[in-house]
Formats: C-alpha cells, sequence, structure tokens
C-alpha cells in the first residue's frame, strides 16, 4: 500500500452516494434531451421530425473529434490535490447546465424557420458535443480511481444507476405534469412551461455536480500518459479490442432501444392514448422498479453469475416484453405502463452494471497493453453512446416523418396507429440484438473479469494476490 492510498480514508457510502449525484446531475440535461428535445421543436418549435433527426444525427460528427479529444486531454492531465479526474466535475458544471437550458428558448418559436434550426443546431451542439462531453467523460473515467475493487466498482455502477433513475423520476413525472396543456380536448406541449423547466433542471444540475465533487475520493492514484501520441496505433489498439468493441456494439444497440422507447413515450402516450398523465405514471412506476427491483439486486446477482450473463438474460427478456405487447395491442393506456414496466425492468439489469463493465474493458486493456488508458477508452465508449443517442433520434424522426406526423395529423388515427407500432417494435428489435452482441462479441464473462483482476492486483504488488496465468488474447 503506498503513501496516498493510506493517507485517505477507506471507500465507502459517501463515495457512492456521492458518484450517484454525478451521474443525477449529467442526466437532468441529457434525459431532458432524450425524452422531449424532439417533441419541444416538433411541437413547438414547428421544425419536421425528419429535420430535428437528421440534425442530431449530423451533431455526433463533431463528437468524433470532441470525445476522443478529451479522452487524450484526460489522459495525459495531471492529478491535483482534488484528484485526477474530479476537477473537470467543477470546472464544467456551469457551461453544461447553461448550453442545456438555451436548447428550450421558446421565446423563439415565432422567428423564421431557418433561425430556429440554426438556433436549435448550436445549442445542441455546444451542450452534447463541447461542454456535456467535458464533464462526463472525465465523470465516467473517475470510477476506477475511487477504488480498484470490482465489487466496489459494481456498486459505483449501481449506484451510478440510481442517480440516473432519479433523474428519470424527476423529469418522467414532472415534466408531463407541469408542460403540458390541454387545448381543445387535446394535451399539448407548452413552450414556456418547457422553457421554465429546463432552467429548474440546470439548476438541479449544478447542484448535484458540486455534490459529486465534495463527497468522492480519488484514492487510487492514475498517472499522466505522457507517450507521444500514434493515431495509427491508437486506433488498431482500439479496434483490436474485443471487449470494447463487443461493449460498443451493445451500447449502441441498446440507446437506440431505449432512447427510441423512450422518445415514442412522448407521442404514444399523448397521441395514441390521449393521456399525458398516464406518461408521467409510467415514468413513476419504472423508475421505481429499477429502485426496488434492479438497483438492490444487480451487483448480486452479477457477483454470482457475472455481468455479461445477467445482461443479456435481462435484454432478452425486455425484447419477449415488448413482442407480447405488439401482439396483444392493450387499448388501456394503464395496461400499456405495465407493460413498459416490465420492459423496463429486464433492461434495467443491464443498466446498472453497465458501468462497471466498462472498468473491466479498461482493466482488460491494460493486461494486454501494460497501458492504462482510462480516459481515451471512456471516450470511445462515450462517442458510441452519443452515436446511439443520435441514430435513436433520427430513427425516430425518421419513422415519423414516415408515417406522416406534423402538427396538423398529429392525432389522425392512422398517424397514432403507426405510433403505437414503432413504440413496441423499435424496443422488441433493439433490445433482442443488445442481447446477441453480449453473448456473440463481448467475451469478457465472469471467470475471464476475475482472472483480469487477479493479474493486476499481482503487477501492483497486492498482498494475497492469487497467481493467474495471462490471457494471450
Amino acid at each position: 500500500m503506498n503513501d496516498h492510498t493510506a493517507s485517505v480514508r477507506p471507500f465507502g457510502m459517501k463515495d457512492m452516494v456521492g458518484y450517484m449525484f454525478g451521474d443525477f446531475g449529467n442526466d437532468f440535461t441529457f434525459i431532458l434531451s432524450s425524452m422531449f428535445m424532439m417533441k419541444f421543436y416538433t411541437d413547438v418549435m414547428g421544425i419536421a421530425a425528419g429535420v430535428v433527426g437528421m440534425l442530431m444525427m449530423a451533431a455526433r460528427f463533431i463528437d468524433a473529434v470532441t470525445d476522443v479529444t478529451m479522452g487524450q486531454i484526460v489522459d495525459r492531465s495531471r492529478p491535483t490535490a482534488d484528484g485526477k479526474f474530479k476537477p473537470w466535475i467543477k470546472r464544467m458544471c456551469g457551461p453544461v447546465a447553461i448550453s442545456s437550458f438555451l436548447i428550450y428558448q421558446s421565446a423563439f418559436s415565432g422567428a423564421s424557420y431557418g433561425f430556429r434550426v440554426v438556433w436549435m443546431a448550436v445549442t445542441y451542439i455546444l451542450w452534447g458535443s463541447i461542454f456535456y462531453t467535458t464533464i462526463n467523460i472525465p465523470y465516467g473515467s473517475m470510477a476506477s480511481a475511487i477504488s480498484s475493487d470490482p465489487k466496489d466498482r459494481a456498486k459505483l455502477s449501481t449506484w451510478r444507476t440510481i442517480g440516473a433513475t432519479l433523474a428519470s423520476l424527476v423529469i418522467g413525472v414532472g415534466t408531463p405534469l407541469f408542460a403540458y396543456e390541454t387545448v381543445q380536448g387535446n394535451p399539448l406541449l407548452s413552450g414556456p412551461r418547457m422553457t421554465v423547466i429546463a432552467g429548474v433542471f440546470s439548476l438541479l444540475a449544478i447542484l448535484c455536480y458540486l455534490l459529486c465533487f465534495g463527497m468522492v475520493t480519488e484514492r487510487v492514484p492514475v498517472p499522466a500518459n505522457n507517450q507521444k501520441l500514434e493515431i495509427a496505433k491508437m486506433l488498431k489498439s482500439l479496434f483490436t479490442n474485443r471487449a470494447l468493441l463487443g461493449i460498443i456494439a451493445a451500447a449502441i444497440l441498446l440507446l437506440l432501444a431505449q432512447l427510441g422507447m423512450q422518445g415514442m413515450s412522448g407521442y404514444v402516450y399523448p397521441n395514441y392514448y390521449g393521456s399525458a398523465a398516464a406518461q408521467s405514471f409510467s415514468s413513476l412506476v419504472g423508475n421505481i422498479a429499477i429502485l426496488a427491483v434492479c438497483a438492490p439486486f444487480a451487483a448480486t446477482l452479477a457477483a454470482k453469475f457475472g455481468k455479461k450473463e445477467l445482461s443479456a438474460v435481462s435484454c432478452a427478456c425486455g425484447a419477449a416484453v415488448f413482442l407480447l405487447c405488439l401482439l396483444l395491442k392493450p387499448q388501456n393506456a394503464y395496461v400499456y405502463v405495465a407493460f413498459y414496466t416490465l420492459a423496463f425492468i429486464g433492461i434495467g439489469f443491464f443498466n446498472t452494471v453497465i458501468w462497471a463493465m466498462i472498468t473491466d474493458v479498461i482493466d482488460d486493456a491494460e493486461v494486454k497493453n501494460h497501458i492504462r488508458e482510462d480516459g481515451t477508452i471512456y471516450a470511445v465508449y462515450s462517442f458510441a453512446r452519443k452515436v446511439g443517442q443520435a441514430l435513436s433520434s433520427g430513427m425516430v424522426g425518421g419513422l415519423l416523418g414516415l408515417i406522416g406526423y406534423t402538427q396538423e395529423t398529429a392525432f389522425d388515427p392512422s398517424v397514432t396507429e403507426g405510433i403505437f407500432r414503432m413504440s413496441c417494435i423499435i424496443p422488441a428489435i433493439g433490445f433482442a440484438a443488445v442481447s446477441l452482441a453480449l453473448l456473440f462479441i463481448y467475451p469478457l464473462d465472469k471467470k475471464r473479469v476475475e482472472a483480469n483482476c487477479a493479474i493486476l492486483a499481482k503487477r501492483r504488488g497486492a498482498e494475497d494476490a492469487p497467481d493467474e496465468e495471462e490471457p494471450q488474447n
């Protein structure tokens, strides 16, 4: 044990709760964008769904540069008195929150169409491609510096999921209740109310980020990586890393399915079922189910069966639930809520342990390459998640345009029928594909993860570390 480790308090509840607040802060802007940005720009700002989706996808090309650049900046930065990763949270929480608030400015709804498109593109890129990147990549990379114990990291992943679930609960339950107003018997999104709601969530995001900064301790030294950057070598290392490719494939498919499901909820409840209240209730019971079922048991089940194994089975179950919903076609909104909740639990186990799986990928790369690249690997993964986010927006926007959804046809029976079918088909196919990607591409099963941890413990001189043979591929 080195002097640094001996001088700080042991890993404990304060770290887990603090890490939870980090993703609570992240998702006050991320989930708001995922659930309501397209709805805001189609229904309030009057921009075609296909245009919104295409612009959100186009922004991800910028992320290809900003994410990896930020990963390199993080890897090369020197630790400070507060740690290597934490300082970024304090520095960037304000810009992230402000740029998110600027996205939802309904005062510009009467401006020219070109101005509205440009405003959406500029504010979305500032938030998602620049400022969110500069805080999310250090935050995600920080998990491996909080503790080197895989069990502790699984707990951090669980608490991160709790933070995201709480944000989803606040946004998903509160926003439909306050953002909609009834006009001629139909629930319509109010622009001015959305602007106020976005401002409140931005302030709450800053508060959560500061709590994360104050409560979390980095206790595993991660020195600056001062090796000369060789792009070709880095790309070869990344693209021959089967574990990274597997988790990237699973992440993109997961976000296509999950964000497609959440994006369609903004249409299936108010437009097909005519009930914004059902959308709020769905978010309430879905997120409570995550907190009551997935959060308490995910780490235990993952420790017993393996994170890969648990995730593949849970995603397959989520796919089966939505397939059944499509076949039965419930006419009552709250029966649909029941299907949605069961599927949400199915994918919830994967969402709960996925962040610990990233640290497994980082460990696996260190075992093979003898270099630790938390920031770079997390940046590549973060970019993959943004690709999934953008593709889901483009997919939802494109499909809405395909079935003829506009402000004028929003409640046409043929359009709403298409909305219902999409709300089931998108997650059913997506979650089944996630399960297959984990089973046939991602190689880090329970046995491999435990072997990697033993190898790294031995290298770092940990006491009583078991002697394990290092994997060759």
